[in-house]
């Protein structure tokens, strides 16, 4: 069996919870996992200072994180065979300062693989398999966005796994490397949402309230995130109660949007949801506006999405690439929006050909090709691991505890 030391950060709620799903999906194979946040490398103070950065420009100046996304994230220059006109790797800022920091924790727990599910965390382990390639065990990064930004893209690495054909087609023609697919990572509670209740038990927790609060209208969960990030959230809210639809605004931890939605007539305004699986099981689809896990956990729960209103970067181009592929639909107006859920929230052939779409994204399970391509038998070039010093807190992941 395997050792795997997972690299994510805690930015938002994504990254991290496609680590401690993989972490979860190993151990219960027999392997053994750890954890390390990226941010936790960071100086005193540095991590929390860059998530509140990040957190303060996406959710209220939008132009700056457009401008960072530009400068730092998006392709320069032309496509090129062999690569990108323009690209080169190393463009995380972070990676060199970091690099040292992720080996002395590779020193100390040696792991036999490293999984990077964050962007600056690729860097990182890219630079370390190009600088210590004997001294550093293989990397195998899970691409967690649909639309693959050049930070995620670092020859040193290994292997990507990716969500779709496209995406590992990018990273192929980028770095040379290996790349398959695999489809988003989400827990089994959302595929099962998507089954019908056994007869005879009673109305869950979810259907009792939609009951009393939509008399009979279609549920459609609107999605910010973690932290409660959009634009026009509550407007777009109304929008739908008066189409007709009951609206359930998922409000993340931002308390302030929660208090603001419950204030609107035939809205239904939720705080952080822990049962959001059994939330999906009696919701009819999904305004997304970042194409992140809520997005990917309404596809495995059997729910349409309708792209909307993405905020500036990562979720405009997931949003866009997620319709290109068939996956979603994306509403460029009011009324596309309202056309797509009058269309697939009714039960009929286009509802069932959208939700077959989105099911056809899971195509195989990433700790599977995780455990496969870190097997000895399979890899049997030894690595051996550096000796390390002092490290950041790294968390041993055992049994089936979850995030």
């Amino acid at each position: 069996m395997s050792r795997f030391l997972l690299v994510s950060a805690s930015m938002g709620a994504g990254h991290d919870a496609v680590a401690h799903e993989l972490a979860g999906r190993l151990r219960a194979a027999g392997h053994r996992t750890a954890y390390v946040d990226f941010l936790d490398m960071l100086p005193a103070g540095g991590g929390r200072g860059m998530r509140a950065a990040y957190r303060t420009a996406v959710r209220r100046c939008p132009w700056a994180y457009e401008a960072v996304y530009s400068a730092f994230f998006r392709d320069r220059g032309a496509r090129v065979p062999g690569g990108w006109r323009g690209w080169a790797p190393d463009t995380g800022p972070l990676a060199a300062a970091l690099a040292s920091r992720l080996l002395r924790v590779v020193g100390q727990w040696r792991p036999d693989a490293l999984v990077p599910t964050f962007h600056q965390a690729a860097q990182i382990t890219g630079r370390l398999r190009t600088a210590h390639a004997t001294g550093c065990p293989p990397s195998a990064v899970v691409v967690t966005d649909f639309a693959v930004h050049r930070q995620w893209l670092h020859p040193g690495n290994d292997l990507h796994l990716c969500l779709t054909d496209t995406a590992a087609e990018r990273v192929r023609a980028s770095t040379g490397r290996p790349a398959e697919v695999c489809g988003p990572v989400v827990p089994a509670a959302f595929t099962a949402a998507a089954r019908p209740r056994p007869g005879g038990q009673p109305p869950s927790r979810w259907a009792r309230e939609v009951a009393r609060q939509g008399g009979g209208r279609p549920v459609v969960l609107v999605s910010a995130g973690a932290w409660g990030v959009g634009r026009g959230l509550t407007e777009t809210a109304r929008l739908l109660a008066g189409a007709g639809h009951l609206p359930v605004l998922l409000c993340g931890r931002d308390e302030g949007l929660r208090a603001r939605a419950a204030r609107l007539p035939g809205v239904l305004a939720l705080g952080w949801v822990d049962d959001l699986p059994g939330l999906m099981a009696v919701s009819s689809a999904l305004v997304d506006n970042a194409a992140g896990q809520t997005a990917v956990q309404s596809l495995a729960a059997g729910v349409p999405v309708v792209g909307y209103r993405p905020i500036p970067g990562h979720g405009a181009e997931g949003v866009a690439e997620m319709a290109a592929a068939g996956i979603t639909e994306r509403a460029s107006d009011r009324d596309a929006l309202l056309g797509a859920l009058n269309r697939l929230t009714l039960p009929g052939p286009e509802r069932e050909r959208r939700i077959i779409a989105g099911r056809a994204v899971f195509t195989a399970d990433p700790a599977v090709l995780l455990a496969r391509w870190a097997d000895p038998r399979n890899r049997p070039e030894a690595v051996a691991a550096d000796e390390g010093g002092n490290r950041p807190a790294v968390r041993e992941r055992r049994g089936t505890a979850g995030a």
